[in-house]
């Protein structure tokens, strides 16, 4: 039974490529009477925890069936925000559920294509949509604002590795026949590639730096330009508009190790460096513009 159940997960994507979308539960792009997968309380609870949801948040769900991940949201965490679906009857269903949940002042579902939503708004959004469809949605929720949380059931975004994952089981998968769940998240990153420039004291004494970032999603790279001398970044972590990284370059004729923390605004990156050497041991603001 397992291995049938794996089969079936395995072929599912390429079954449903033909016309069907995933959402909070799979549905029809252009035929609504089409039978829809729900997604597996457990798996909902899990898609919440792992974006870490609470009052303060803004949940769009993205292919939202009968409105199970907002209304569970609403109702668990009093997290307001809506769902969209292209079938009326899954409208319908979730506006009930709603309802029968208390949760109307907090939630609404519209029929509406997902790629035609505005998603501004979200903190966190949600999604069980098919593989190409990931891709097809990738660059617009690049484009949200940076540390928006984004999580996806079953189906990653290709290259965009997923800052967590985990695997789980789910009884109630498959009309009950159960099987198995991958849960996906991601941090929207702040865009952080480019050269930027900075200058703070060291040691009393004005201290110019040039960065040159380079960037792949969430994973970054690059070089700093010191004295004329070229060093290479380390430890570099982007996790939505909070950057990381450090060197070690000669600063007034010591080596002085440079750890940098700070937040991404647009062209600006403010933050502090911890300085530390031989002869120095300081922590210091620093501001860095785009050059």
């Amino acid at each position: 039974m397992q291995r049938l159940l794996n089969m079936f997960r395995e072929v599912l994507p390429a079954l449903l490529c033909g016309g069907l979308l995933f959402g909070g539960t799979a549905r029809a792009a252009d035929e609504p009477s089409v039978p829809y997968v729900p997604t597996p309380q457990a798996v909902v609870e899990r898609m919440l925890a792992m974006a870490k949801v609470t009052a303060q948040d803004y949940l769009i769900d993205l292919g939202s069936g009968d409105g199970r991940i907002v209304v569970t949201a609403a109702k668990k965490y009093g997290t307001r925000g809506f769902g969209v679906d292209l079938n009326p009857v899954r409208i319908s269903e979730a506006n009930d559920n709603a309802r029968k949940m208390g949760v109307t002042d907090k939630v609404a579902f519209y029929q509406r294509n997902l790629f035609e939503t505005d998603l501004s708004n979200a903190t966190v959004i949600t999604m069980y949509l098919l593989p190409r469809i990931n891709l097809q949605l990738r660059p617009q929720l690049l484009e949200l604002k940076p540390g928006t949380r984004l999580v996806s059931h079953d189906f990653d975004m290709g290259d965009w590795k997923a800052d967590a994952s985990v695997r789980m089981e789910a009884g109630d998968k498959f009309s009950g026949a159960g099987g198995d769940s991958d849960v996906y998240f991601w941090v929207v990153p702040a865009k952080v590639v480019g050269g930027w420039r900075s200058q703070f004291p060291v040691s009393g004494k004005p201290q110019t730096y040039e960065f040159s970032l380079e960037q792949k999603y969430q994973v970054v790279s690059g070089s700093a330009r010191v004295n004329g001398r070229s060093v290479k970044i380390e430890n570099a972590k982007l996790r939505g508009a909070e950057l990381a990284f450090s060197f070690t370059a000669e600063v007034n004729g010591a080596p002085v190790k440079h750890e940098f923390s700070g937040r991404v605004d647009g062209g600006r990156i403010t933050g502090q460096v911890a300085l530390s050497g031989s002869r120095l041991t300081a922590r210091v603001e620093w501001i860095a513009e785009r050059a």
